[in-house]
């Protein structure tokens, strides 16, 4: 079981990586390597949710442009939408 979880954890990763946009690749991709090791199997459920948007949608979320729908309005994409890329850059 714990083999799942770190290959789902790591397949997670890389989509984070690559989203489509440049934009989203950084700060998803930032986030997912420093969270998603540390995440609860609901928490990355709900990330997983999250990365299943639409890429425009999520990236409308995170600019402020539109609300958060309320079946994304949650812990994980709250720390998301706190995410600091500067603080996160090696």
């Amino acid at each position: 079981m714990a083999e799942d979880f770190a290959a789902r954890v790591k397949r997670l990763k890389y989509r984070s990586k690559h989203r489509g946009t440049k934009e989203l690749d950084i700060l998803l991709g930032r986030f997912a390597e420093q969270h998603l090791d540390h995440m609860t199997p609901a928490e990355i459920e709900r990330y997983e949710a999250i990365l299943e948007a639409n890429e425009h949608d999520i990236y409308h979320w995170l600019a402020g442009k539109r609300p958060v729908p309320p079946e994304h309005d949650n812990a994980v994409m709250r720390r998301i939408l706190s995410f600091e890329i500067a603080k996160s850059e090696p």
